[in-house]
């Protein structure tokens, strides 16, 4: 089948303004959990190490240590059952993947350095030295 078609046909489940957020960002995600006849939204917190997929089918994994323990979950980024996505904090990493944070226990597992915004130039001043 042709891309293009595809892509096309998977238009309409995406969502019209998806998250911005990246690598390295801790993360608030809401979710719609439902038990029995109930329904309820659930917080997953955690810092963003890889994000993989394209269109209807991307994901993206959140991880955070939990009474000791590492735990990671796989939320699909389109998916109906996905409240929204709240950026706490934005982390400055230099991979795509930062999967070496499994290893890592205690305080070290958690830290991933803020970014820093750089002030932009007001109008009519220049950067060059």
């Amino acid at each position: 089948m042709n891309q293009a078609l595809l892509d096309k046909i998977e238009s309409e489940f995406l969502k019209k303004d998806p998250p911005r957020f990246n690598v390295g960002d801790t993360v608030r995600v809401h979710t719609r959990v439902i038990e029995g006849d109930r329904e309820r939204i659930q917080v997953f917190t955690g810092v963003v190490i890889g994000r993989r997929g394209h269109g209807v089918n991307e994901t993206f994994t959140v991880r955070r240590i939990s009474y000791g323990e590492g735990v990671e979950r796989v939320f699909p980024l389109h998916s109906p059952r996905i409240e929204k996505i709240e950026v706490e904090r934005a982390g400055a990493v230099r991979r795509a993947k930062l999967t070496y944070l499994r290893k890592r226990v205690g305080k070290g597992a958690t830290l991933v350095r803020e970014r820093e915004e750089k002030p932009k130039p007001a109008a009519g001043e220049t950067t060059a030295k």
